[in-house]
């Protein structure tokens, strides 16, 4: 089957996830790691992406990310890819692809979403049941964003800086939104629309997001369209 075009807004933030090819691990120890993500900063400094938040797993990373340009994030990404995986590969004594194929990327509703997104990869590690607290995992942007630590890679998103004044602030009120106990409440959805790469937001940002790109952005139903709506498209 053919590729779909990906959805391309510049500017808007994306929830993107990338995983190892066969669900095989995509680091080996701390020494991978550590390597990746200055891979992943490099890359992400030069083709101009801000990234908001990430998450590395074994075998998956998830990332919030705005791009500044539509080719931005693709540019990063395989950026990314060609560095992280040739030394990977060098250092491991493998050959092949790591990557289960491309990166999957979702754009998400700023207004609506995008805390909710905040959340939902920085708990990645703790619904995995890896961890009992966000912070307990060591491979996050939460230590950044709750101001445990400076993280060079991160730049906050102007809706995460709107939680308050001060740094202080924003510590305050990102910690008790992590601990919120609807904090699971929007992850099923949240992960419905990265693994089908669709837009996360309310009808007024889908709506307006169809009318820019002048292509249909919402999930679709299983199986074949009903005649009503094969007749819109």
């Amino acid at each position: 089957m053919p590729r779909h075009a990906r959805l391309l807004f510049p500017g808007l933030p994306f929830h993107v996830v990338q995983r190892g090819v066969n669900k095989c691990a995509i680091f080996v120890d701390d020494v991978d790691r550590e390597h990746f993500l200055r891979v992943l900063h490099k890359a992400f400094v030069k083709h101009d992406v801000a990234l908001h938040a990430y998450v590395l797993m074994g075998n998956h990373v998830h990332f919030l990310a705005s791009p500044r340009n539509a080719s931005a994030l693709a540019h990063a990404m395989r950026s990314l890819g060609n560095g992280y995986v040739q030394a990977f590969n060098l250092r491991h004594g493998r050959s092949g692809p790591l990557w289960q194929g491309r990166f999957h990327s979702s754009m998400v509703d700023s207004d609506r979403y995008l805390l909710a997104v905040y959340r939902y990869i920085e708990l990645n590690p703790v619904r995995a049941a890896l961890v009992e607290r966000a912070e307990h995992h060591r491979w996050s942007s939460v230590h950044g964003n709750l101001g445990n630590r400076r993280d060079p890679l991160l730049v906050p998103h102007p809706g995460f800086l709107a939680l308050g004044v001060t740094a202080e602030e924003r510590s305050l009120r990102y910690q008790a939104f992590l601990r919120d106990h609807d904090a699971h409440a929007d992850a099923a959805r949240i992960g419905e629309h990265g693994r089908k790469q669709c837009p996360l937001g309310d009808a007024r940002f889908l709506e307006m997001l169809q009318e820019t790109l002048g292509r249909p952005v919402t999930l679709r139903r299983p199986g074949r369209p009903r005649k009503s709506e094969a007749g819109n498209e």
